[in-house]
């Protein structure tokens, strides 16, 4: 689950770790007041409007601005900014549109870094990835220039260490030119230890201040915060649903997570239903193999009912990029016949216009194909996951 830059920023205070002052707003007039009252509070005449989205890249498509001229200019930037469809690297063409802004006081800024921790599942640790180019995309810097990005491991007994943020102190020659560099390397130790705290404690996983800026006073100031927390331990985090910004999420995804199944939009043709995420994947991979494109990603799970079976069939035709469905299940707490009964009902009640190929296998499979047999709809069975991706790719080609 992502959440907003300010509220990134929000929990990074509360870690002790130094942001900005900044007010999120949501209409002009409150930007003028956010902007009126950092100036007040800071007196520091510039201040940044940032639009709010789940996407990186935002400087770049238009959606940061840096104001001089005070609360009234505040204002009209915000005017423009809030319901435009912006556009970055990470949105696609369409774009996404910003409903929220955040007002941020101006910093003189003598240096921009980079600073990242992520899982690395190779590693299956923590990694802390840190970087002179600031400001720039992590994907493109370790494309261009990998040798600029280091990375720091963490012990998932004794954490991270001292000497490791030290060390990614000293390798980016985090003192240099400021007033007392060991000041400003100790700010960096405490700011990387104590975001390697709140990565574990709030179970992220990604967390990424870009820039992470050093300031011509000296000090080491988190200009940003992205953090993705990892869905798995939303048992843990209650407070995660006060966080999410529904108008950022893709609806259907969030249909689906009501109903206990497992959604992702894809960019294909040909929609797939299947039970057991590992499945889900291998038909994914057989599809691309036949020279077909998935359209999603939907794991019903194991012990899926016939309604949500006809859930899942409804979300997937939600789409009108599907062009074919391939039902691809294996039946071991699961029952054939139920999915069979399922795929039957929601045939019928949707309407189903585009061709669909159906795989059973295990518990209940005969009975499972006599039902789709004697359905007497236009079902194509399948005898295996490679006979059932050839058919639905054939027949999407055909229609």
């Amino acid at each position: 689950m992502k959440i907003h830059e300010y509220q990134g920023k929000q929990i990074f205070q509360r870690y002790g770790i130094a942001t900005p002052k900044g007010y999120p707003v949501f209409t002009a007039a409150e930007a003028e007041d956010a902007a009126k009252k950092l100036i007040d509070e800071t007196k520091i005449p510039v201040v940044v409007v940032k639009a709010q989205i789940h996407a990186g890249g935002r400087g770049k498509g238009g959606g940061v601005k840096v104001v001089k001229g005070g609360p009234s200019e505040a204002r009209s930037v915000a005017e423009k900014l809030l319901g435009m469809q912006l556009v970055t690297h990470q949105t696609g063409p369409e774009g996404q549109k910003v409903q929220r802004l955040y007002v941020e006081q101006g910093l003189d800024i003598a240096r921009e870094l980079y600073l990242g921790l992520v899982v690395d599942r190779e590693a299956r640790r923590i990694a802390v990835m840190a970087s002179t180019e600031g400001g720039v995309e992590i994907e493109t810097v370790a494309e261009e220039t990998p040798e600029k990005i280091l990375i720091e491991h963490v012990d998932p007994v004794t954490g991270l260490g001292g000497f490791q943020a030290r060390k990614l102190a000293y390798a980016l020659d985090i003192g240099k030119n400021t007033p007392s560099p060991k000041d400003t390397i100790a700010d960096f130790v405490k700011l990387v230890t104590k975001l390697g705290a709140l990565f574990e404690k709030e179970d992220c996983s990604l967390c990424e201040i870009n820039p992470l800026v050093v300031t011509k006073d000296g000090k080491v100031v988190a200009l940003d915060a992205k953090i993705t927390f990892d869905d798995n331990a939303s048992g843990r985090h209650k407070d995660w649903a006060e966080l999410m910004d529904k108008a950022e999420e893709d609806p259907v995804e969030l249909e689906a997570k009501d109903a206990g199944l497992s959604y992702v939009s894809l960019d294909g043709d040909i929609g797939c239903l299947v039970n057991g995420a590992g499945l889900a994947m291998s038909t994914m991979d057989i599809i691309k193999h036949e020279g077909g494109n998935p359209a999603n990603f939907l794991d019903v799970g194991g012990g899926a009912t016939k309604d949500q079976v006809k859930k899942a069939f409804s979300m997937i035709l939600s789409s009108s990029k599907v062009k074919g469905i391939f039902v691809n299940i294996f039946g071991g707490i699961m029952k054939c016949d139920v999915i069979a009964e399922g795929v039957v009902a929601a045939t019928k009640e949707l309407g189903l216009k585009v061709p669909l190929v159906v795989r059973l296998e295990g518990t209940n499979v005969e009975l499972g194909k006599q039902i789709l047999k004697d359905s007497g709809l236009a079902i194509q069975p399948a005898d295996t996951m490679s006979d059932g991706a050839k058919k639905i790719v054939a027949a999407v080609r055909a229609a």
